[in-house]
């Protein structure tokens, strides 16, 4: 006949196992917790960053908006700054946007509640004409559709691209925004614009 230990007898080993077990999920459910916190807090973030960027689209539409009008209805006014409109005829290759020089002559709008500043920068040396003697812009020309005129001092190479006489200048539109919690958006875009 089997005879069962006292309680005396006993060792006691199932106590400190299910204290080692308990601590065991008390830390894997505290990493869980802290694991699905971090995982919120990064989709919270990236969807305000999302929202940020959209809302400072809004400056880089209205400043293009500003600049292919005025282009269309007189293109000579833009050979010169236009401060009340954002716009500078030239642009200060020592300045970065981060430089408060850069913005000299934003403008501020309101969309869904934020205010966004933009600026539109043509990439030229000098106010005036971008073809005025001294004056150095960026610029790209299109080819030629037509291709069979050769000019003077231009190449018969049956491979050579022959260019358009009239180049497109190069603007730079950019906007920023600084977010309610210190996040601060800043997007360009460049704009070309026949001569």
């Amino acid at each position: 006949m089997r005879t069962f230990p006292t309680t005396r007898e006993q060792g006691g080993l199932a106590l400190p196992v299910m204290l080692i077990i308990l601590m065991v999920m008390l830390i894997s459910s505290i990493y869980l917790l802290k694991s699905s916190n971090s995982t919120t807090l990064t989709a919270s973030n990236l969807a305000y960053d999302s929202a940020q960027s959209r809302a400072v689209d809004a400056g880089l539409h209205a400043g293009f908006r500003w600049l292919s009008q005025t282009a269309s209805a007189n293109k000579a006014l833009l050979n010169e700054d236009s401060a009340n409109n954002g716009y500078l005829a030239t642009l200060d290759t020592t300045q970065t946007a981060r430089s408060d020089g850069f913005w000299n002559g934003k403008k501020t709008v309101v969309h869904e509640g934020q205010s966004i500043e933009y600026v539109v920068h043509r990439l030229c040396l000098l106010t005036g004409a971008y073809d005025a003697v001294g004056n150095a812009c960026v610029q790209t020309a299109d080819p030629n559709a037509g291709g069979t005129h050769v000019g003077v001092g231009d190449s018969l190479a049956a491979d050579s691209p022959q260019f358009a006489e009239t180049p497109k200048v190069h603007y730079v539109v950019t906007a920023r925004l600084s977010g309610t919690r210190g996040g601060n958006v800043v997007n360009q875009m460049v704009v070309l614009i026949g001569g």
